[in-house]
């Protein structure tokens, strides 16, 4: 009789979730939301995202898993910046928030944006559900602890772990210490995820505002698509693209590139990619591993192609 040959489902699983390629998504705040308001979404904006997960998920040219950040736009920033929450707990009475928005304290303002960001995620876990497409969500402050691309959780063992849908996390307001808080930005999340998760083909930031990438001159200074950086390394100067600083807690358009580049330094593998995410088309291309797409790369290399700026 012949000898029975013994599987092991658990590793053959594992072998097959080896073969597919990981998509790393960061839907900016000011994308899927109108920043300058409280609690506005963009639900046409996030419908058309959506569909270009379902459109992956579909027709990637090999079997891919998609994680998905986003960020906290108008359902986060402007409460986080009147109630000064990025800088941690402050003694009782230093904070006075220049208009009443119903919080009496920095702890009533954390609880809040916590509830806002809840419901900002439910919305574009309902818009990705009308395409066919089931979520894990991980709300940070359940998880994670501390700030910075250093906060303490466990990537590896907490996402890709479903394999009938896609993880989704976000920017939130997390623990910090014993008794404060912190917010754990979107952008350092995905420094981790690139960079712990494994077979992770590309990271795409998807942005807002109508701009296509990373431009030379800022847009508050006249900066426009023409002046569009197509390959960015963080041995160029950041400064040039700061916006919105007035409103976004966690560093803007600068924080973003940062991150990028710190993902390119730690593993060649990730192809990084800030493409306008207005233009659903471009998102897709990206996602799908094209190489011609308009946006800015970011690499990690001393000096850039200056041709290509």
């Amino acid at each position: 009789m012949g000898r029975r040959c013994s599987i092991d489902a658990k590793a053959l699983t594992s072998t097959v979730c080896m073969r597919e390629e990981v998509v790393v998504i960061k839907w900016g705040g000011g994308l899927i939301t109108q920043k300058e308001k409280f609690c506005v979404p963009r639900p046409k904006v996030i419908n058309s995202l959506a569909k270009v997960l379902r459109e992956v998920l579909d027709h990637a040219p090999k079997p891919t898993r998609i994680v998905l950040v986003h960020g906290a736009g108008s359902y986060g920033h402007l409460r986080s910046k009147m109630w000064r929450l990025q800088e941690g707990k402050l003694p009782d009475g230093s904070v006075a928030p220049e208009e009443e928005d119903g919080c009496h304290s920095q702890e009533e303002a954390v609880y809040l944006v916590r509830e806002e960001l809840l419901e900002l995620n439910r919305l574009v876990c309902t818009s990705l559900f009308h395409y066919g497409i089931k979520t894990c969500v991980h709300s940070p402050h359940k998880w994670a602890h501390g700030t910075g691309p250093s906060f303490k959780g466990d990537i590896s063992g907490r996402f890709l772990k479903s394999d009938t849908a896609i993880d989704v996390t976000y920017g939130d307001v997390v623990d910090v210490g014993s008794s404060s808080f912190g917010i754990l930005s979107g952008d350092d999340l995905v420094v981790r995820l690139s960079c712990e998760l494994p077979n992770v083909r590309c990271l795409v930031f998807a942005v807002g505002g109508g701009i296509d990438g990373l431009l030379s001159l800022a847009p508050s200074k006249g900066g426009s698509n023409e002046h569009l950086i197509h390959e960015w390394s963080d041995s160029m100067p950041s400064n040039s693209f700061l916006h919105q600083e007035n409103i976004d807690v966690t560093g803007g358009m600068a924080k973003k590139a940062a991150c990028g580049a710190m993902v390119a330094r730690k593993t060649s593998r990730v192809r990084v990619m800030v493409v306008n995410g207005e233009i659903p088309s471009r998102v897709l291309a990206c996602m799908m591993g094209e190489d011609k797409v308009r946006g800015t790369r970011i690499v990690a290399r001393a000096a850039v192609n200056l041709s290509k700026l």
